[in-house]
């Protein structure tokens, strides 16, 4: 997935929890935390990368792995600080990230790049980029046109509930 999607994704993801759970729209911190934690796996791992410090641009940070300490360590630190919804908010954002990364090489059938989730155990080929998903009427449908529609729904959702964590106030 293209990394400026994944915050989105992380919203909505978030969104959905603030719903269910407390039966309103996130507030402002919480859903700044959860845009905040869907980025982080990119901001790892692809400068590990591009640095030549990993073979692939994701590994640690995409690892399950790797997501259990980062979400272990943010929920102990949310709890302790006495904000336990901000770490249910990193966590929501984190793991969205990775279930996002899945769905695109299973329409594409490319499951060796599935790697990532259990990393270093497993294999983690180049990332091959852009996914066809097929035709529509002569078009050509990838793997971006549903990422654009992605964006366009989040921002919409985002607008619609107030745009939370645009003015967040730190304590």
């Amino acid at each position: 997935m293209n990394p400026a999607v994944h915050p989105v994704v992380g919203y909505l993801c978030y969104a959905v929890y603030a719903r269910l759970h407390h039966g309103r729209t996130p507030e402002g911190a919480p859903a700044l935390v959860a845009i905040v934690a869907a980025a982080i796996p990119d901001l790892i791992d692809q400068p590990l990368w591009l640095l030549g410090v990993t073979p692939v641009g994701r590994t640690i940070a995409h690892s399950l792995f790797g997501a259990a300490i980062a979400v272990t360590i943010a929920v102990a630190v949310a709890r302790r600080r006495g904000r336990p919804e901000l770490g249910i908010a990193f966590a929501v954002g984190y793991l969205s990230h990775l279930a996002a990364d899945v769905p695109w090489h299973l329409l594409a059938g490319d499951y060796a790049e599935l790697g990532f989730l259990l990393w270093p155990i497993t294999h983690m080929p180049p990332y091959s980029g852009v996914k066809v998903l097929g035709e529509v009427g002569g078009v050509t449908v990838t793997t971006l046109w549903l990422e654009a529609g992605i964006v366009v729904v989040g921002v919409a959702v985002w607008v619609r509930d107030g745009m939370p964590g645009l003015r967040v106030r730190w304590r």
